[in-house]
């Protein structure tokens, strides 16, 4: 547990970092700070979503983890449990959230985007395959090491997506806290169901939900993206359920 949490702290330092560099900055320079992190999310996004083994399974997964996501409105209740983390750090003494920028109504800036920036954060920093190789590794052979690498990685985007969208990305440690914890805890029990080919297609769908954050950090379209959090459910029962379903050529 000790790598998770300095993966936290890294998180909410690079966060910090991004929202006082942010005060120095314009909106035309936030924006392009904003453009660039959507731009480097589609990239990543793209490499991860590649590594794909079979597009059928990956495309069911994001259809019926779309659907499901969206009966069961998770991108509203996450807004809405990052709208509750706002109340209670920043409005319960009458607090205002710290600004990106200079002000306005741009994408990315004042408190409004305070869910937004955690949503963002949360899915970017916990969907990858660091994440589940790295708590398996730290739960199973007390090997740390690809953590502390995902840390500083993560420091860095944290930064980038901070200063675009706000101090609402620190708290994305929560999710990185609750999410890689118990993988951590689990990981003996995790850890005989985790083949490559599973790590694989979880990487390939997790890949496909950053390159939608990416989309929007970009102002290309808004996607509301954890509506397709059930697909990582999804890819990995097809997965498991591979050698009893019928071959597509």
């Amino acid at each position: 547990m000790i790598a998770v949490f300095v993966n936290c702290a890294v998180v909410i330092l690079g966060s910090i970092l991004g929202v006082l560099f942010s005060r120095k900055i314009s909106d035309p320079l936030s924006e392009v700070i904003s453009t660039a992190a959507g731009v480097i999310s589609i990239v990543i996004g793209i490499k991860m979503a590649l590594g794909f083994s079979n597009i059928v399974f990956l495309t069911l997964s994001m259809i019926l983890g779309g659907l499901t996501g969206t009966a069961a409105d998770i991108d509203g209740r996450i807004h809405g449990f990052g709208g509750l983390l706002e109340k209670v750090f920043f409005r319960r003494r009458g607090q205002e959230l710290p600004v990106t920028g200079s002000g306005g109504d741009a994408p990315g800036r004042g408190r409004k985007d305070f869910p937004r920036a955690f949503l963002n954060g949360s899915v970017l920093f916990c969907v990858g395959a660091m994440s589940i190789i790295g708590s398996l590794q730290a739960g199973i052979q007390r090997d740390y090491t690809i953590i502390l690498t995902k840390s500083v990685l993560d420091g860095f985007m944290a930064v980038v997506f901070s200063a675009a969208l706000g101090i609402g990305t620190a708290f994305s440690a929560i999710t990185i806290l609750v999410y890689q914890g118990l993988l951590t805890l689990f990981a003996s029990a995790i850890s005989r169901f985790m083949t490559d080919e599973m790590l694989g297609e979880i990487s390939a769908a997790g890949g496909v939900l950053v390159l939608m954050i990416g989309l929007g950090l970009a102002g290309v379209r808004q996607i509301k993206t954890a509506n397709y959090l059930p697909a990582l459910v999804f890819i990995a029962l097809f997965v498991l359920l591979g050698p009893y379903l019928p071959k597509i050529s």
